[in-house]
């Protein structure tokens, strides 16, 4: 079974590769920013974290969906999107950037908790048929340690890796000895929840030890 993933996150490939999967992969042609703001222009509303991240994650799953049905019309097996964002105290916290943003945050969030939202959309394309999409939700919470010391910040910081990762902070990397508890699916902070994404599969009829294909 073909897998494609709608992205070209290199966390998103590293944790499907470590579960067994060597997935194709595809970046998604949508403007991210302004899907977000046409549809809460739309609903006179700002989206929870929860919705935004299902969004964003179905538009760019239907989006290689749709590429991928005009460029090889037989193309059998599944699309996957996914998108994530970190809330501390109902405060979005996206990619830093910058250093200076990157050590902010970091004093911000020593001893607190906050909550990764990880949208998952998968769909199953089968020649012949229409798509089907099945989509969910998945949340983790995530303490961090209340004694990382300002050298250790400052340490972190200057790696490069916390500036382009949702929250300013990774837990299978250089991040991980800073981080005290995860409470949910500890993949879901890495990128998307595996066995969310296992049981999206299973609605779509795919057992997901058919799509083992790394030996």
């Amino acid at each position: 079974m073909r897998m494609l993933l709608a992205s070209t996150s290199p966390a998103r490939l590293m944790l499907l590769r470590q579960a067994g999967v060597e997935p194709e992969t595809r970046s998604p042609d949508v403007d991210e920013e302004a899907v977000v703001a046409a549809v809460e222009a739309a609903e006179g509303r700002t989206l929870a974290p929860d919705e935004h991240v299902l969004l964003l994650a179905r538009r760019k799953a239907a989006a290689v969906a749709a590429a991928i049905s005009a460029d090889e019309p037989g193309f059998d097996g599944l699309i996957v999107g996914g998108d994530s964002m970190f809330e501390l105290d109902g405060e979005i916290l996206g990619k830093p950037y910058t250093a200076e943003v990157a050590i902010a945050r970091w004093h911000g969030m020593r001893g607190r908790t906050g909550i990764l939202h990880s949208g998952h959309s998968v769909w199953r394309l089968t020649p012949g048929t229409d798509p089907v999409e099945a989509h969910a939700v998945a949340q983790a919470a995530v303490t961090f340690a209340a004694d990382v010391t300002d050298a250790e910040v400052e340490a972190y910081v200057a790696t490069g890796e916390p500036l382009l990762v949702a929250g300013a902070f990774t837990v299978d990397s250089l991040g991980g000895p800073f981080i005290t508890r995860v409470e949910g699916d500890p993949s879901t902070v890495v990128g998307m929840s595996l066995s969310t994404l296992r049981r999206l599969c299973g609605e779509l009829d795919v057992a997901w030890p058919s799509l083992w294909n790394l030996s």
